[in-house]
């Protein structure tokens, strides 16, 4: 086993290695795929999601959207037979703190009572990235946006969110969300933007282990890029490893994005070897409800909200990606 990507092993003893004094602790990564409102901000490029737009981007299909992703955070919550809400959620894709407040107060997720925490970013279409949080299993301290100096001739990209809290047991948990830049123009091309980005995280991770060398941390977000490609690599490095490179979903998919009929894991989460440790199992959220047949290539595909032009009314381009956690309590 490398630190570039760790295979989960479930067996008879993790519950007796935890013990009766372990409680769950469940972590989401999910990309929402062009979570706009539709008020327009003249300091950025969102005309496109606008009612007069080409998408016919209405209030309507808004508060549809933001309910079908309270569906899809709600259904990550699933566990076997049991089931209760992810602790924290980490969201890429989402225009603004109007959009979150939306989400969290006043969607399908009301009455589940989280916070949030987001970056407000130079990307020129304002895409940023948030994370909501269960205040009863994630005490916020502080939270703030880490900005990448772009290269020369790269357009401003998503800040990463930085936040710390204390979590049942008393540790601190730190966690970076990440949007790196999008192969659009070309991979090889693109790669750069990426690696500068990485680079950026890997000096913020650095800072959290030059503090506390057991630091408890955890890295999600959509890299675009796959798990062995030279951005993610380089965190490996810096003491993370990949958890989800290998996680599988249930009901047909063969990772969290599909492009031209091939599956790609494009999201991920990574942790520190403290939270490696208590990590229990990872998967693939592709829920029924959130796939459809792929007519074009064959199997399924994620039930999007466009395709092109076309509206379909459905989630995200991006399914869920869970990792579950024991988090040992002391007596």
């Amino acid at each position: 086993m490398t630190a570039a990507c760790l295979i989960i092993i479930l067996n008879s003893a993790a519950g007796q290695q935890h013990g009766r004094n372990s409680h769950p602790f469940a972590f989401v990564e999910l990309n929402c795929e062009n979570l706009f409102d539709t008020s327009h901000d003249s300091l950025k490029q969102d005309t496109e999601w606008l009612d007069g737009s080409p998408r016919h981007w209405t209030p309507k299909r808004y508060w549809q959207k933001l309910n079908n992703i309270g569906k899809e955070i709600i259904a990550c919550g699933e566990y076997g037979d049991e089931w209760r809400l992810p602790d924290i959620v980490a969201l890429c894709e989402v225009e603004n703190d109007s959009v979150m407040r939306d989400l969290a107060k006043r969607s399908l997720l009301r009455k589940a009572r989280y916070e949030y925490v987001m970056t407000e970013s130079p990307d020129v279409r304002g895409i940023d990235v948030a994370m909501m949080y269960s205040p009863s299993s994630f005490h916020l301290i502080t939270h703030r946006g880490i900005r990448t100096a772009p290269l020369e001739g790269m357009r401003p990209t998503r800040d990463i969110l930085y936040a710390c809290g204390t979590i049942i047991g008393g540790d601190t948990l730190h966690i970076f969300v990440v949007h790196a830049p999008s192969r659009y123009g070309g991979e090889r091309a693109t790669r750069p933007n990426r690696m500068q980005v990485a680079k950026t995280l890997a000096a913020a991770t650095d800072s959290v282990y030059a503090l506390s060398p057991d630091a408890a941390i955890l890295v999600a977000g959509d890299f675009n890029d796959i798990h062995d490609d030279p951005a993610p690599s380089l965190l490996y490095r810096h003491g993370i490893t990949n958890i989800t490179c290998k996680a599988t979903g249930s009901n047909g998919a063969g990772g969290t994005y599909k492009f031209k009929g091939e599956w790609q894991s494009i999201d991920h989460i990574m942790a520190s070897p403290k939270m490696v440790k208590r990590l229990t199992d990872t998967r693939i959220a592709d829920h029924h409800f959130l796939l459809e047949d792929d007519e074009k290539y064959g199997g399924k595909t994620p039930l999007r909200t466009y395709h092109g032009f076309r509206y379909k009314g459905g989630y995200s381009d991006h399914l869920p990606l869970v990792a579950r956690f024991n988090i040992e309590v002391p007596e």
